[in-house]
């Protein structure tokens, strides 16, 4: 093998992509702007969402409690409550969101609480709703307020202490470091967003140096000249390798360096109490592109491969299109809770990388994951190469008409 010709072939396709304008924006400008955008954007979003649904009082129905006046008073008095008119159509209220809640007081329930009995108060919320949780959370706040009054007064009527109502407490600690908190928490969407990229980033480079040469002409060109068909191949994906890596630097790099802004900014700020703040150090980005390194040679065989099929470059966008959802799918995975990885799923292509490097951003290194994942990705890796290779050899492929 000519490394000589490799390089000739690789300076030559290399040139062409820099200065193709949809390259530079795919591998370049994406990932520099993207992260940040995202970070602070969705950040700041969501502290504005809940910041709101912690100041905007809820507004609420009474269902019932003609019989429990004091109850009633004290919802309507609440600060953090809006009580509006009964009506027939809660539900529909609050599967519109015109009401965040509804609290139905069953028949005689002062009067039963006073007796000693245990009547049940039902809430009606919209679930995983954020308002209409907050609604919810102030209404039984209110109710359990009202309980331990009654409580008190029956425990001073008998002489006894107040301690009995809470005989013992019981404390959740955690023992595990913020950064594995935040790691365990982000870990799984930041490896998801790079793994992503990288396919992002090879897939413009390995359209357009396979179906763009076809449409324009210039395959025939490039075939003819005195290089062996497998030097072409290597040079043509070291360049689409090329721009993967590339995309997956940056896009790393611009989320350690965006995570890293937004801990200094919370915690000079005092904002982002009880959120876990991801801080990525030097070594937990080189050990996620490391893994990133054989997955990212595997999309660009494999794109360069379904490429080389098609005729057009918009017809080899229709064929890769789909493989972005084959790739969200398992790459998706490692953000859901409780997936973990295991020696079965260390087998499994993106979806063993993926849940490696949500380890590695929690500062866990299982080395003989490491090893088998790394291996298995290159032996993958490999077999798309080979497979790029033979079809560079076919001229039913490479002439197709």
């Amino acid at each position: 093998m000519s490394l000589r010709n490799i390089g000739i072939v690789y300076r030559k396709e290399l040139t062409e992509a820099v200065r193709d304008r949809r390259t530079m924006i795919s591998s370049i400008l994406i990932p520099l702007f993207l992260f940040p955008i995202l970070t602070f954007g969705i950040g700041y979003a969501f502290v504005e969402v809940a910041g709101e649904a912690a100041r905007e009082p809820s507004k609420i129905m009474i269902l019932g409690g003609e019989d429990s006046p004091d109850v009633v008073k004290e919802l309507k008095n609440a600060r953090n409550l809006r009580v509006v008119p009964r009506s027939a159509d809660y539900v529909d209220q609050i599967s519109d969101k015109k009401i965040r809640a509804a609290v139905e007081i069953p028949p005689g329930f002062q009067a039963a609480v006073a007796r000693g009995e245990h009547p049940d108060v039902k809430i009606y919320i919209f679930k995983d709703d954020l308002k209409s949780m907050h609604g919810a959370i102030r209404i039984e706040k209110l109710f359990i307020e009202y309980r331990d009054t009654i409580v008190r007064g029956r425990l001073a009527s008998d002489h006894l202490p107040e301690s009995l109502m809470k005989p013992f407490d019981i404390e959740q600690q955690n023992v595990v470091s913020d950064e594995k908190v935040a790691g365990e928490s982000y870990g799984g969407l930041i490896t998801y967003l790079v793994i992503l990229m990288s396919m992002t980033g090879a897939m413009y480079p390995a359209m357009d140096l396979t179906a763009g040469e076809k449409e324009r002409g210039t395959m025939e060109t490039i075939l003819s000249s005195p290089i062996d068909r497998t030097h072409l191949v290597f040079g043509k994906f070291f360049v689409v390798l090329t721009a993967s890596l590339a995309t997956a630097m940056l896009s790393a790099l611009s989320m350690g360096g965006s995570f890293s802004i937004l801990s200094r900014l919370a915690k000079d700020q005092s904002i982002g109490e009880g959120f876990p703040m991801l801080t990525m150090h030097p070594k937990t980005v080189i050990a996620v592109l490391m893994m990133t390194l054989p997955v990212a040679v595997l999309f660009s065989a494999v794109l360069m491969t379904i490429s080389l099929f098609a005729k057009t470059f918009k017809e080899a966008q229709s064929y890769l299109t789909p493989m972005t959802f084959v790739v969200i799918v398992p790459a998706i995975a490692a953000v859901l809770p409780g997936i973990e990885l295991t020696s079965k799923l260390a087998l499994v292509p993106i979806l063993n990388v993926s849940l490696l490097c949500k380890e590695l951003v929690t500062g866990t290194y299982h080395w003989n994951y490491i090893a088998l994942i790394f291996f298995c990705t290159c032996v993958y890796a490999g077999i798309a190469l080979f497979l790029a290779v033979k079809m560079f050899q076919r001229e039913s492929v490479l002439f197709s008409s």
